[in-house]
């Protein structure tokens, strides 16, 4: 009879380890953002397509913080995922120095490294568009400037002031000391400036030259030019889901899901969705289920 009784239980006991095995990576997905327009947008792309093509549910923590923020939560496993740009992955995490010149792939491979032996994550293949610095000039400036170097050389004949985030100026390697050493600006005064403002700043006429974000629905809003880096100064910034390695093994279907995303947001649509929100003032999760849905990647 005790043999009989400790047979069930031992039964059960199987059963409920089978069950919890199967129901290995049932827990959802938590995906995290910076606390601006397009890291309001990129969750919402990334979390509709993995629910559209899996099993997986999703978590949003959509404006959790900056860089500082995340990568700790990253590594703590207090979110899953999120788009992260090379070059801050490169400069800002690692702390490796910026080589100019260097190609998409050369940096993409240096974070991806550094990542996988140092905060056990990894970076998948980018999404296709890069949101990265160019020097930026209100159209009302009378500059006529196509690269960095056009806009160096007028700054050795006309006054031109220089304005940036705080941060920009003790960035080593792909900050302001590095930029002047590379290309001969010679600006008459530096401002600094929250990142928020310094759009405001170029438009009004309070400084000449700003570092903008390429996808920044800003310049457009405020008719800004913008110039080529011709010497390739600034290293790639070409935006990437990175995921904890334990979230890929628990959810194995997960990476060949969100590569399929792969190349698949140009800049100029990258631009267009910010827009939507930043000047239509739409939902950024509906921003990003219109986008899906005319790729063809997910059915409406």
């Amino acid at each position: 009879m005790k043999k009989s009784v400790m047979g069930i239980l031992l039964g059960a006991v199987i059963v409920l380890a089978g069950c919890g095995a199967s129901s290995e990576g049932s827990e959802p997905i938590v995906i995290g953002g910076k606390p601006w327009t397009e890291q309001y947008i990129l969750p919402h792309i990334l979390g509709q397509y993995i629910e559209a093509n899996s099993d997986y549910t999703v978590e949003y923590e959509d404006g959790l913080g900056e860089v500082s923020i995340l990568t700790p939560a990253l590594e703590k496993g207090d979110i899953d995922l999120y788009v992260e740009y090379t070059g801050t992955g490169l400069k800002d995490v690692l702390k490796e120095e910026s080589k100019p010149g260097q190609s998409s792939e050369e940096v993409l491979e240096r974070v991806r490294q550094g990542y996988e032996e140092n905060l056990n994550a990894t970076w998948l293949e980018p999404l296709g568009f890069e949101n990265g610095y160019t020097l930026a000039f209100s159209k009302d400036s009378g500059f006529d400037a196509e690269t960095y170097s056009d806009l160096a050389e007028i700054s050795q004949t006309q006054d031109m002031s220089f304005g940036a985030p705080h941060p920009f100026y003790e960035r080593k390697g792909d900050g302001y000391d590095d930029l002047i050493a590379a290309y001969p600006f010679k600006f008459s005064a530096t401002e600094s400036f929250d990142p928020a403002i310094m759009y405001e700043a170029v438009k009004s006429g309070e400084v000449d030259v700003i570092p903008a974000f390429t996808t920044d629905s800003r310049i457009g809003l405020f008719d800004l030019e913008t110039t080529k880096d011709d010497l390739s100064f600034f290293p790639k910034y070409d935006a990437a889901p990175v995921v904890r390695l334990e979230t890929l093994e628990e959810y194995p279907e997960l990476e060949d899901v969100l590569n399929g995303l792969a190349g698949k947001i140009s800049e100029e649509e990258m631009l267009a969705m910010n827009s939507r929100v930043d000047v239509d003032q739409e939902e950024a999760s509906e921003v990003a289920r219109d986008f899906l849905i005319e790729k063809g990647l997910i059915e409406e």
